[in-house]
């Protein structure tokens, strides 16, 4: 069963969000490392980098493919994590912890997102 913590905020194109303070932490959901299978590459933004809510801010690569990482937030990226860029592993093995993967200053947007029964919704339509 996929994991979905209740205070995380989510986007359709299954990436989470969590408020940190003032800026939003972002990574990307049990569900899409499942269907991505083993990643093996991380592309995140340089700190400093202005990302719109719904636009490609990176990429993950897989065995089986590669993935755009869309912004759940509009802001700017104020940290990036070193960690998940030499283990792309993490995004696999620890996906709300560990494996998150930027951190933006945001103008707000979380309320926008999806509550964790909304992406679950999501989630199985998918099927």
């Amino acid at each position: 069963m996929t994991e979905l913590p209740d205070d995380l905020r989510y986007t359709k194109e299954h990436e989470w969000a969590r408020a940190d303070g003032g800026r939003v932490i972002v990574g990307i959901t049990d569900y899409a490392q499942e269907q991505l299978g083993d990643v093996v590459y991380v592309g995140l933004p340089e700190v400093g980098s202005q990302v719109e809510a719904g636009q490609p801010l990176g990429e993950v690569e897989s065995t089986k493919s590669v993935s755009d990482i869309y912004a759940p937030v509009s802001g700017t990226v104020v940290e990036r994590n070193p960690e998940v860029e030499s283990n792309p592993e993490l995004l696999n093995e620890e996906p709300y912890g560990r494996g998150w993967l930027v951190a933006i200053d945001a103008r707000g947007g979380l309320d926008d997102l999806l509550d964790a029964a909304g992406y679950r919704a999501v989630i199985e339509e998918a099927g």
